[in-house]
């Protein structure tokens, strides 16, 4: 069978697997009976990596408890002082690949011009994605760093992560202090997600913004909830890490520097904030369950106060006129014996003025005929299956249903997505000088009626695959 046959699905088949896909989960789950790795720490401190990882870069509770902590034991090896002077806390990660890219409806030059007509176009090829290099550990006692450097496929460096973490400040784990860039405190981590292809190596419902109108630009602003931030953040949790708490007031930049974001690349000067809270717990003998909610309140400006050069370019931290938006949900994380699954809710809700582009000193007036604030929600699960300690099994599968529409002309479903992605990683050897995994993954992606067919001048939907092998290693 030829690539383009055995990758060309119709919407309905595609639609009525997953349905079966879905069922068969959920009978699984029915009949079932009652750990970014820095090898580094291994070596630190004699462990190996299966200590903190489930399956690299998954963390166990114990490896989220080392880094609740400020990647401490609690022990003479935590202080630099005590260190071998042999010993170097980086990490290099990087995944040579084959890929196949398939992607439907994709607006190409026809008999009628530029932009004239659609095709199905599929890539394939040896690649290898970006490079991550990881350092992080302890400067002093109490006092713990991150920094990740990290470059994308042709070279280009950007600071991933650089922080700094004060800890257990007056001698109590509820009091830990977190400056510079950094994740936020999602328990469903997307630097450590298990799957690296270009549909599946994110999480849809992080990333999400509503769409204005078929075939319109994405909203004046951007934001994700699994970038990383810029800011500061409180931390605390019982010593056993069963209980966790925190709170971060962050710039409004969505983690770029130098007040870059926002309208024309103009960030405002507003803040932003988001807490989270979980509580885990033993259920019988089928281990540590966690639940959790989280709510990000963010506000972005829809013009700026002043440019240069005849109004082309924004001065960078002038944008005014801001309005919020804000994400919120909830989240379970349960264990039953090998097999484990995340349960995610999510919704989300844009101010009309940012999700149509207008300043809002236009007033009401200035927006769009039949515009209003957009809402979603959203819905994730999960599943890892540890077959073995070098054998794991993922499938994920993630849906976004638009609540309410930017604009009246809309059709119901635009901007809905579908998003399924399975594959399993097996780890050869587990060391603690390095990590390395064979990597095997296919994911697919629905977005629906984003597009306007160049042919018809209708709504059509957007869907694209990818096949991913790779040998992922940290060093």
């Amino acid at each position: 069978m030829d690539v383009r046959g055995m990758w060309g699905w119709s919407r309905i088949r595609c639609e009525t697997a997953l349905a079966g896909s879905a069922v068969l989960l959920f009978v699984t789950l029915l009949s079932c009976s009652s750990a970014s790795a820095i090898p580094a720490f291994a070596r630190k401190y004699g462990m190996p990596c299966s200590s903190c990882h489930e399956a690299w870069p998954k963390l166990s509770p114990f490896g989220q408890q080392f880094k609740d902590n400020g990647y401490q034991m609690g022990n003479d090896r935590d202080a630099p002082i005590f260190q071998s002077p042999a010993y170097w806390p980086i990490a290099l990660r990087i995944t040579p690949n084959w890929h196949l890219e398939h992607n439907e409806n994709t607006i190409v030059d026809g008999p009628g011009g530029p932009n004239s007509a659609t095709a199905t176009v599929t890539t394939r090829g040896f690649d290898f994605t970006g490079m991550d290099i990881l350092t992080a550990g302890t400067l002093a006692n109490n006092i713990s760093f991150l920094l990740v450097p990290s470059s994308d496929e042709t070279g280009a460096f950007h600071f991933e992560s650089v922080n700094v973490r004060f800890d257990n400040l007056f001698g109590s784990s509820w009091a830990n202090v977190k400056v510079g860039k950094f994740e936020l405190d999602n328990l469903l981590s997307e630097k450590r997600i298990l799957s690296l292809s270009a549909n599946g190596g994110f999480y849809q419902n992080y990333h999400f913004q509503p769409w204005l109108a078929p075939g319109a630009p994405s909203p004046s602003f951007v934001f994700g909830l699994g970038d990383n931030q810029l800011g500061i953040e409180w931390m605390g949790h019982s010593r056993n890490d069963r209980t966790r708490i925190s709170a971060s007031l962050l710039q409004g930049t969505d983690g770029n520097p130098d007040f870059q974001s926002g309208i024309g690349g103009a960030a405002g000067r507003g803040y932003e904030g988001y807490i989270a809270a979980s509580q885990a717990f033993e259920l019988g003998s089928l281990g540590l369950q966690r639940v959790g909610g989280f709510a990000y309140f963010g506000q972005a400006p829809t013009f700026t106060q002043f440019t240069q050069n005849d109004g082309v370019d924004p001065i960078f931290g002038t944008g005014i006129g801001n309005k919020p938006y804000y994400r919120a949900g909830f989240i379970g994380m349960w264990y039953v014996k090998k097999l484990d699954f995340t349960t995610m809710y999510f919704y989300g809700h844009d101010n009309v003025f940012l999700a149509t582009g207008t300043p809002s000193n236009l007033g009401t007036a200035g927006l769009p005929t039949g515009a209003h604030a957009p809402s979603w929600n959203g819905a994730l699960i999960e599943t890892h299956y540890t077959w073995s300690p070098q054998l794991i099994l993922v499938n994920r599968y993630e849906l976004i249903r638009m609540k309410q529409q930017t604009l009246d002309t809309n059709p119901g479903d635009l901007g809905n997505v579908d998003a399924l992605t399975f594959g399993f990683r097996y780890y050869p050897f587990i060391g603690t000088r390095a990590g390395f995994a064979f990597h095997n993954e296919y994911s697919i992606v629905w977005n629906r009626k984003v597009q306007i067919s160049p042919t018809t001048g209708l709504p059509i939907d957007l869907t694209s695959s990818s096949l991913f092998f790779g040998l992922d290693f940290a060093f």
